[in-house]
């Protein structure tokens, strides 16, 4: 039987998970008062959330 080609899958949300992960770091980071890390750990957030949209978009759009 012929079989069809399923579209991209992003998986399990790994991409965002790991994005809210690295944002409740930072939150934390900055009460704290630790400004450098809570700056790192945003950044590694925000790459995280455009990977999980651009991703996301190639999916639908398969």
């Amino acid at each position: 039987m012929l079989e069809l080609a399923t579209p991209l899958q992003i998986g399990d949300g790994g991409f965002l998970y790991w994005a809210v992960v690295f944002f409740v770091l930072a939150i934390v980071a900055a009460a704290v008062g630790a400004r450098g890390v809570a700056g790192i750990s945003m950044e590694i957030a925000r790459i995280f959330v455009l990977i999980f949209i651009i991703l996301a978009i190639v999916a639908l759009l398969l």
